[in-house]
């Protein structure tokens, strides 16, 4: 890959930053770049052809705090022909009825936007191994996340070897795109 991805990310509690790194570290050093959206206006993302945004889903289905405080800034993304995969942060067992909910909504706010709507969409992760009741991150009649899902609070042991497997599968949409 010759230009570097930009990996935009909100964290509260440092496991979706944590999250981030990892994924950092699948990719050749200066492949990836993170940016904590904190620190950063979201608008900086344009000037990478290849994106990955990050977010936890918060209590029942909110959206991770500096996520939400530049969630009006997605509209004004262009991202048309630019390629786009996600990751989100959930408690399955705690909050079974929103597992990953803020990840499906920023899927659907990409979605929404002219400007956003053009862009790539890689990186769906299949709904097996995962026990929840709801989810509204959710497609293909249920069977594939808009993203890659974590899930920290009940399933952690699994969060590493996702990840590597998040990646591989990106680096080879990314090859085919």
């Amino acid at each position: 890959m010759t230009t570097p991805i930009g990996l935009f990310y909100g964290s509260t509690t440092c496991f979706t930053e944590i999250a981030a790194e990892k994924i950092q570290a699948q990719f050749a050093p200066g492949e990836v770049e993170l940016f904590n959206i904190k620190d950063v206006p979201l608008a900086h993302a344009e000037q990478f052809e290849v994106l990955i945004f990050g977010l936890s889903t918060w209590d029942f289905g909110e959206i991770q705090e500096d996520w939400e405080s530049h969630w009006q800034d997605i509209g004004q993304l262009q991202l048309t022909g630019k390629k786009v995969a996600l990751f989100g942060m959930g408690d399955q067992v705690g909050y079974t009825d929103w597992f990953q909910d803020a990840l499906g909504m920023l899927h659907d706010e990409l979605a929404s936007h002219a400007n956003t709507r053009g862009c790539i969409r890689l990186g769906f992760w299949p709904n097996q191994g995962y026990d929840f009741a709801a989810s509204k991150a959710l497609i293909n009649n249920d069977e594939f996340f808009v993203g890659l899902a974590l899930d920290e609070d009940s399933q952690y042991q699994y969060s590493d070897e996702r990840i590597a497997q998040w990646c591989v599968q990106l680096k080879e949409e990314l090859a085919s795109v």
